[in-house]
């Protein structure tokens, strides 16, 4: 079974390109999301946040205080990097699970989409690589009408990741998320592409 990997920038439009994917049958394990729940859910990588950040990161019910902990590491870059050195590891042994469970169903790829692949390095771990790629207009507006940032804000986060024309290097395929050319063909003539490689 393959292992294809699906980054792009803030507001490219991944999750979008991911749900065409699901529609044509394909699984998806969203990264980011998952990390989120396993900071909840798994008890060793529970154990491991409140060792390094404190017992008042999580509430009595065992609920993590995002806010407190995202106050926390953005303001220290050491502990950014701790905290990543935590959950990557955490996410990636849960996505090797997953997708032990769907090899064993006969699927011929999975994608794992997930907005730092290229920077921490983990698409080495991944057999293809898709790159989501939308215009930098397109790409603000989408993120002020979806999280009700300012344009300053959002103009920030792009600034501190990667650019996307660096990502792109790193790409086996490119989908242009520009509004004019309907994803779906594109997504369609991908998938084709990675069933003929199995």
């Amino acid at each position: 079974m393959l292992k294809v990997g699906i980054t792009g920038g803030i507001g490219s439009g991944k999750t979008t390109v991911c749900q065409v994917f699901e529609k044509l049958g394909v699984p998806v394990y969203y990264a980011d999301q998952r990390a989120k729940e396993l900071m909840e859910d798994d008890p060793e990588l529970r154990a491991e946040i409140k060792m390094e950040f404190g017992d008042n990161v999580y509430d009595a019910g065992g609920k993590l205080n995002r806010k407190l902990l995202a106050d926390i590491v953005f303001k220290d870059e050491e502990k950014l990097v701790k905290l990543n050195s935590l959950v990557h590891p955490a996410v990636f042994k849960d996505n090797q699970s997953w997708n032990e469970v769907l090899a064993k169903k006969g699927y011929p790829y999975t994608l794992r989409e997930a907005a730092l692949l290229v920077e921490t390095g983990s698409y080495r771990t991944l057999d293809k690589l898709i790159v989501v790629s939308a215009p930098e207009d397109d790409r603000i507006n989408r993120v002020m009408a979806r999280d009700g940032s300012t344009r300053e804000q959002v103009v920030a986060r792009i600034k501190a990741q990667m650019p996307e024309e660096q990502k792109v290097k790193y790409a086996d395929y490119i989908i242009y998320n520009d509004r004019v050319m309907d994803l779906v063909p594109e997504v369609t003539k991908i998938h084709i592409d990675l069933m003929n490689l199995n």
